[in-house]
């Protein structure tokens, strides 16, 4: 499977500008089986009172509808949306016959104000694409190894991200041991740029289960890295090294 990595600078509070970029981006490199957008890729981190949400999360779904059935694809990302009266973080996989997969995330930046402006989902959503089963999660989730932990039901891990340069090591140690401890394929994928709070280098890559780094955009550059994922690969190395099957058993607690 080949998966689009879209790195791109995120305009404030602006999904028109936004959804215009994603679109060009996407158009020059056809042929991907899965386009990867950033977290809140409409809006920015949008965190704070006052900070746009995407009030037209609709037109939104739409356009990723439209975009995956041109390109006989799938899109991820996340938004920035009100639900009803809840504000929620919500990532949609998007396939091309028009089915939607959505999870809202769960571990919400206290730090940065998330948790007093949206409230967090409480349910771990993995969903198949072309023979691929991908573990959706957002930014924050990353920290949380037992959120992650694979329990023999996935292939690999998409993070979506606004993942600030002052923590950059921490984005790109957790994402390739993730992918270690997992014995799983990592999708991450952050935004450049700036925001009235923070400044963003990326660091987009992929990540395969040895941990070892197959693609990644350049820092602090808008543009799209391109990687594979073999299934193949990856079920002969959990065949021969299986790590998974000596996992300790656990259960969450309320979930």
């Amino acid at each position: 499977m080949k998966v689009a990595l879209l790195q791109t600078d995120i305009v404030w509070g602006d999904p028109e500008a936004n959804l215009a970029r994603a679109t060009e981006a996407i158009a020059a490199h056809p042929g991907a089986d899965l386009y990867v957008l950033p977290e809140m890729f409409t809006t920015g981190f949008a965190t704070q009172e006052g900070a746009r949400l995407d009030e037209e999360p609709g037109r939104t779904l739409a356009w990723m509808k439209e975009r995956a059935a041109a390109g006989d694809c799938a899109l991820a990302g996340s938004v920035a949306m009100r639900d009803g009266g809840t504000n929620v973080n919500r990532f949609f996989f998007v396939k091309p016959d028009g089915e939607v997969t959505q999870y809202d995330k769960r571990h919400l930046f206290t730090y940065g104000g998330e948790k007093n402006r949206f409230s967090g989902g409480d349910r771990r959503v993995v969903v198949e694409w072309r023979g691929v089963r991908f573990l959706i999660l957002v930014c924050y989730d990353l920290r949380f190894p037992v959120w992650m932990r694979n329990r023999g039901d996935y292939d690999a891990a998409i993070v979506v991200a606004n993942w600030p340069d002052v923590r950059q090591d921490a984005w790109e140690t957790l994402l390739k041991a993730r992918a270690i401890e997992n014995q799983c394929y990592v999708v991450g994928v952050n935004r450049i740029g700036r925001d009235p709070v923070c400044r963003y280098l990326g660091g987009s890559a992929l990540y395969n289960p040895f941990g070892q780094q197959l693609v990644r955009c350049p820092d602090g550059e808008a543009g799209i890295a391109e990687g594979m994922i073999f299934m193949g690969m990856l079920e002969d190395f959990r065949r021969k090294f299986p790590v998974l099957a000596d996992a300790d058993d656990f259960s969450l607690k309320g979930l």
